[in-house]
């Protein structure tokens, strides 16, 4: 088997690297956390605009970084890896943060201004469930 060398072992791992550089992917990263979003959930996280959260998800799918399900009309994305967020913890330190600073802001919570089906449940009425 033929050894790799160094700049062939660099290329490899700056790719995912150079996928969540940017602050607004990481803040993606962060807000999809160990679960699921869907893209009105991020809008309502980040307070961003639907398109500029998609362009910044289609570079995340397209470096494996995220995989995603459709639900009806929600698409939910999650990370392919914890690794990621553990990397993104991990950083902290190196800019001046607290792992735990950036652990309090992983994605726990639903938001009442999203309407997917994870944050706003359908309410099934009572007398809905009556018998005629």
């Amino acid at each position: 088997m033929k050894k790799s060398s160094i700049p062939d072992l660099s290329e490899k791992l700056a790719a995912p690297l150079q996928a969540i550089a940017s602050p607004q992917r990481i803040a993606i990263l962060l807000a999809i956390g160990k679960g699921e979003a869907c893209v009105c959930h991020l809008e309502s996280a980040l307070g961003w605009r639907q398109a500029y959260i998609s362009q910044h998800l289609m570079t995340l799918r397209k470096a494996d970084i995220l995989q995603d399900r459709r639900e009806g009309r929600y698409v939910y994305y999650r990370l392919k890896t914890a690794s990621y967020l553990d990397l993104i913890l991990d950083s902290a330190p190196l800019s001046g943060l607290s792992a735990e600073t950036v652990s309090a802001v992983i994605n726990t919570k639903t938001y009442p201004t999203c309407e997917c089906p994870h944050c706003t449940p359908a309410v099934i009425t009572v007398e809905s469930l009556k018998l005629v």
